[in-house]
């Protein structure tokens, strides 16, 4: 139990964390009205938004300024309305919610916006997610219920930046890491959820909140269950025992149970296989090439997505309209393939493994070794690179381990962010990013043709101008490719058929599971009649 100063109250947290290491699950599903249980095979780490939990936003716990609506727009969620910018959009303003009030029952204005923000930037709170906000120069309080951000330059896509969590500012008061923060597992926000238990390795409960601005949500009690093995998700779901559950596609399309149904969410989420770019093997550009068409994007999709994904050459996904560059794009062609590494001094040696110079064209690719799904598309990707000569290693490691061998070892990674294009590629392309995150730009891509694009484009304020920017960043990144996109995937679901209305297909980001999904807006879901 802890003390918590809160404008000059102070307030007693009584939220147990409880350590566990068994799944011992409630025996049965929520079945009580305006209760629900669920499985996820992710366990967040930290629940703490300046430490990346709801990057997206649909964070249950918190609220940010704007909300997604589930396509690719945002909403007033604590703003009032929607934010103005200046002319130039350095300089944006937002009124607040007023009467809004964080779980501890205090209230909240723009002191806590501010004190949000600017930890998110200061380097003393060592924020994870500080590299997203480069361009926020400083926050100031107008008035109790106005907020201004002021940027270093003209950014367009500042209100992507604007779903960040808010909480409350008495946490932040003194600059130190976030590590300690005990919002790490006591969340305190303005959300439609509170944590009331947290059972670390086997699940999580969740609370309505009585008070919400938004009203008090119908699903008043939500069970999340973590199991991480797919199967096991899979089978426990087809005992009944869970209301719904997120798994890969071809597991989703075999859940045949009477009372559920599955669902197939577009995403801007894609899957790729990052390449160590100062690897004396995969920094050849002509690897990265012959690579990129050597690979069986769409016999991928078939085979492990059940046709549930688009084939992907770069970042921006086709439902990003006109900033989606269609002539962006690799051609299935293994023998050009071959041509371009024989052009390059890769000759097939022993056992058909390509050499130059005494290297051997090998290396190492990495993939979470709880993640089915990218498991299968790395063995597939390893495969493709056997029949053009080199050969691909392939580790299942702890999330945990990867860190130490991105410099040496390739992964299967993901991303996406549907909102908006800058949150989609910059940081996964741009070469000032990195070294500034574990997967920010983590194979060392460096493009100045990319970066030029790119950088001319988080500053254009014409819609029409900024897109063809990013065309031109992707044209300039499909002739020098830093890694290998492989596709865009559907997040797939199960649940349980016609227990509540108010489901809305969303248009996903990367992340997905119970926070994401047929979900993502359960606090506007009301029990069927």
């Amino acid at each position: 139990m802890q003390l918590v100063l809160k404008r000059g109250l102070f307030v007693v947290l009584g939220l147990v964390v409880v350590l566990a290491t068994g799944c011992t699950a409630p025996s049965a599903p929520g079945g009580k009205p305006g209760e629900m249980l669920l499985a996820d095979g992710y366990e967040p780490e930290s629940l703490n938004p300046l430490l990346g939990y709801g990057a997206e936003g649909a964070a249950k716990f918190y609220d940010g300024l704007l909300a997604f609506d589930g396509r690719s727009d945002l909403r007033p969620a604590l703003a009032a309305e929607q934010p103005q910018s200046s002319p130039d959009a350095k300089t944006w303003t937002v009124q607040l919610r007023e009467g809004v009030r964080f779980h501890d029952g205090t209230a909240f204005d723009a002191e806590d916006v501010a004190a949000t923000y600017r930890a998110a930037i200061d380097p003393a709170y060592a924020s994870t997610v500080g590299s997203d906000f480069d361009m926020l120069d400083r926050v100031e309080v107008v008035e109790p219920h106005t907020v201004r951000f002021r940027l270093k330059f003209p950014y367009a896509a500042w209100p992507s930046k604007m779903v960040l969590g808010i909480v409350p500012g008495e946490y932040l008061a003194e600059p130190a890491p976030l590590d300690n923060s005990p919002l790490n597992t006591h969340p305190v926000g303005t959300g439609p959820y509170e944590l009331v238990e947290w059972r670390q390795g086997d699940q999580m409960i969740w609370q309505a909140n009585p008070d919400y601005w938004g009203g008090a949500p119908a699903v008043h009690k939500l069970t999340i269950v973590f199991a991480k093995d797919d199967n096991t998700r899979a089978q426990r779901l087809a005992s009944g025992e869970f209301d719904g559950t997120v798994l890969p596609p071809v597991l989703a399309d075999n859940a045949d149970r009477e009372g559920y149904r599955t669902v197939h969410h577009r995403t801007a989420d894609w899957r790729g296989i990052e390449l160590p770019n100062d690897h004396p093997v995969t920094g050849d550009r002509a690897v990265r090439l012959a690579l990129n068409l050597a690979v069986d994007r769409q016999g991928m999709i078939r085979a492990l997505l059940g046709g549930h994904g688009t084939p992907a050459a770069t970042p921006i996904p086709p439902s990003m309209g006109a900033s989606h560059e269609p002539a962006a794009q690799f051609a299935f062609d293994q023998e050009e393939a071959r041509r371009i590494l024989d052009e390059a001094g890769w000759r097939v040696g022993p056992g058909g493994i390509r050499q130059r110079d005494g290297v051997p064209a090998r290396f190492t690719v990495m993939y979470f070794a709880d993640d089915t799904l990218r498991r299968d598309l790395a063995t597939g990707f390893a495969s493709d690179a056997r029949k053009i000569g080199i050969e691909v290693e392939l580790a299942g490691v702890d999330r945990s381990a990867v860190a130490e061998r991105l410099d040496t070892d390739g992964i299967v990674l993901g991303g996406g962010n549907p909102i908006d294009p800058d949150p989609q590629i910059y940081s996964a392309l741009h070469s000032s990013m990195i070294g500034t995150g574990t997967y920010n730009n983590p194979g060392k891509y460096r493009n100045p043709e990319v970066d030029t694009a790119l950088d001319a484009a988080r500053r254009e304020l014409d819609p029409a101008k900024r897109a063809e920017l990013y065309r031109k960043a992707q044209r300039a990144y499909v002739a020098d490719p830093g890694l290998v996109y492989l596709a865009f995937i559907d997040h797939s679901y199960v649940l349980r058929e016609d227990a509540y209305t108010g489901y809305r297909a969303p248009v996903e980001p990367h992340t997905h599971g119970t926070t994401w999904g047929p979900w993502w807006n359960v606090e506007d879901w009301k029990p069927a009649a």
